[in-house]
């Protein structure tokens, strides 16, 4: 079997971020893009040979070939040792859980997280460390240096592996090893959880209804829920992973997972609803007729996951990125623990997580997770619900009413303006930012500015400074707005503006979430002109 070399064409301008590098899926698959972008990784990381890698994706339209590429570019690389998911299925926190369970020195993770999947819709890779976590951007900047200079890569001339069995395979030299994708970390969820107390809620009735959008956390959540709890059969829907996801867009949001939102609020609705994404680390907390949006869900999380053997001891501290609600803020002053705001990206929180100063972590785009891996991990947040219910024996709204009491109620929403023209959104966002400095004390819509700034984040374990992570506007009693663009997409550019007020009387906690910001919504359309720099009158999506 020899290696062949193939001259290339640098892949310019192409940056991979902290979710790696997303693009159309059939730009990947054009003659030599994949292999460029691995060649790239193999440079940036200086060098794989004699390592040993963790591969897996989230089965979307090319996985499968993308793999089978991958193994063999690793062949050629001199890699000792690839530990693949069987039919090169591994979700995104099952991926980090190998990497560390094994100590592997990093891995290769396809996925485009919760965007849609198929020939014209997306793909991506991204590469992990080997403290499991995504690469720090000391890493990816050094990947997307390689992109630019990048002239050949090199591939075994093999036929294809069977990663259709677990078990050893040869690759030339290079060991493939197909794991069982769901065992390790169904085994792992079982040390964390009261998987008794759990099982023992469902014996009694306990409906669940988990909605894995035809994407990859369906076999897990059968093996778990199903299989080691004991949910009824069915209480998985869409289980199977499709290539292209059923045909729908797998982001656990009441906007695409809006059929399990209306049965969770039909009368006949099952206890506890949930969704996660394309890949598994994002997921929808819904009860019977009550939607937990993600930044309580992490609140209740903290304040709650004493009860849950895992977390017994206590929670070391606390993170949540910036445009997160400060809910968990107010449970941590609570708690006395520590509580850090980030950028966005999980990066960040793995300092954190490695250093010892936090042990749960979340973001407003339904990513949760702690020190059990080094991403956020949708399953993870489902079963601590689940176990946090078990011991309290109260439904979803009852859990909902009695944090609100105790640590009031952040109203929040964050309202997306999607595939905008990418020189409007960028010109919007330069006007917010020449104006900070005169905020001060100025009025919109009614709230007065107490502070405004283009958030920076100093990294307190590497004294690393990451500027420009978003322009947040606080308002004297307690009111705050966040403007960011975000690059999670593949088309144009999406205005993310991210909406909050606190609430402490309880008289007033029935509101409708966007009835309650309504002056900060006018306070945002007032200091940033969206109808005006880009003719959107209205957000794409609301959650």
């Amino acid at each position: 079997m020899p290696v062949v070399t193939h001259k290339s064409v640098p892949i310019e301008g192409q940056k991979p971020g902290t979710s790696g590098l997303r693009k159309k899926t059939r730009v990947f698959m054009a003659p030599g893009y994949l292999e460029n972008f691995v060649q790239a990784i193999w440079s940036g990381i200086g060098g794989a040979a004699g390592k040993t890698l963790v591969l897996g994706g989230d089965g979307r339209f090319f996985n499968d070939r993308a793999a089978q590429t991958i193994l063999k570019m690793a062949a050629a690389e001199g890699v000792a040792r690839v530990i693949v998911g069987q039919d090169a299925i591994l979700s995104t926190p099952a991926a980090s859980h190998i990497i560390r369970q094994r100590g592997a020195d990093g891995g290769l993770i396809l996925s485009a997280s919760h965007n849609p999947g198929g020939p014209d819709e997306d793909f991506g890779l991204k590469y992990n460390t080997a403290n499991g976590g995504p690469a720090p951007e000391a890493v990816t900047d050094a990947i997307w240096r390689a992109t630019l200079e990048v002239a050949a890569y090199s591939i075994l001339d093999a036929p294809d592996v069977d990663l259709s069995q677990p078990g050893e395979r040869r690759l030339g030299a290079l060991v493939v090893e197909v794991v069982d994708p769901v065992e390790a970390y169904a085994d792992l969820m079982e040390r964390l959880f009261d998987f008794a107390a759990i099982r023992a809620m469902f014996a009694d009735g306990f409906r669940v209804c988990f909605d894995a959008m035809h994407a990859v956390t369906g076999p897990y959540a059968r093996e778990i829920l199903e299989g080691r709890l004991g949910a009824a059969p069915g209480s998985v829907i869409n289980a199977t992973p499709l290539p292209d996801f059923g045909g729908g867009h797998p982001d656990p949001n009441p906007v695409w997972a809006a059929d399990l939102v209306a049965r969770m609020m039909a009368p006949d609705a099952p206890d506890f609803g949930a969704a996660s994404d394309g890949d598994g680390d994002r997921n929808m907390i819904v009860g019977r007729g009550i939607y937990v949006t993600p930044s309580d869900s992490l609140a209740v999380l903290a304040a709650n996951a004493h009860l849950v053997p895992g977390y017994a001891a206590g929670l070391r501290g606390v993170a949540r990125s910036m445009p997160t609600s400060r809910a968990v803020d107010a449970v941590a002053e609570a708690l006395g623990i520590g509580c850090h705001a980030t950028p966005t990206g999980w990066k960040f929180f793995g300092n954190l997580l490695d250093a010892g100063q936090v042990t749960i972590c979340g973001e407003e785009s339904a990513g949760t997770g702690s020190d059990h891996v080094r991403e956020k991990d949708g399953l993870w947040a489902v079963l601590l619900w689940l176990n946090i219910l078990a011991v309290r024996r109260q439904s979803v709204a009852e859990v909902m009413q009695a944090h609100w009491a105790r640590f009031g109620r952040h109203y929040y929403s964050r309202h997306d303006y999607e595939a905008m023209d990418a020189t409007a959104a960028a010109q919007l966002m330069d006007a917010l930012k020449a104006r900070l400095g005169n905020m001060r004390g100025a009025e919109f819509g009614g709230l007065v500015v107490a502070t405004a700034e283009d958030f920076a984040y100093h990294d307190p374990v590497d004294g690393s400074v990451s500027r420009g992570q978003g322009v947040q506007i606080c308002f004297d009693g307690g009111a705050r707005v966040v403007f960011r663009l975000s690059g999670t997409g593949t088309e144009g550019a999406t205005l993310r503006v991210y909406l909050e007020r606190a609430e402490a009387d309880p008289a007033r906690l029935l509101q409708d979430p966007q009835q309650a910001l309504a002056q900060v919504i006018s306070a945002a359309e007032s200091l940033a002109g969206i109808a005006r720099h880009t003719g959107r009158h209205a957000p794409d999506v609301i959650t």
